[in-house]
């Protein structure tokens, strides 16, 4: 989400390319901690970001519904 680190991004681009992604509440609210906190972030753009994320057919949440309403 931050490309901060290319060696670590690309690696990354291609395991959300090419294999099935679960992400647990825990770490997607660890993440928008991080992305808040750390790198400063508004609110608008983690969810802009999340919705990028929850939108690809191989990624798989917990509940994905409540996910969408809480970044709505």
């Amino acid at each position: 989400m931050t490309s901060d680190d290319d060696e670590q991004y690309q690696k990354s681009l291609k395991v959300f390319q090419n294999q099935n992604i679960f992400i647990a509440d825990t770490v997607i609210l660890g993440t928008e901690w991080v992305l808040r906190f750390a790198y400063k972030f508004k609110s608008v753009e983690i969810c802009q970001a999340f919705r990028k994320v929850f939108g690809l057919p191989n990624m798989y949440l917990t509940n994905e519904r409540l996910m969408l309403q809480v970044i709505e």
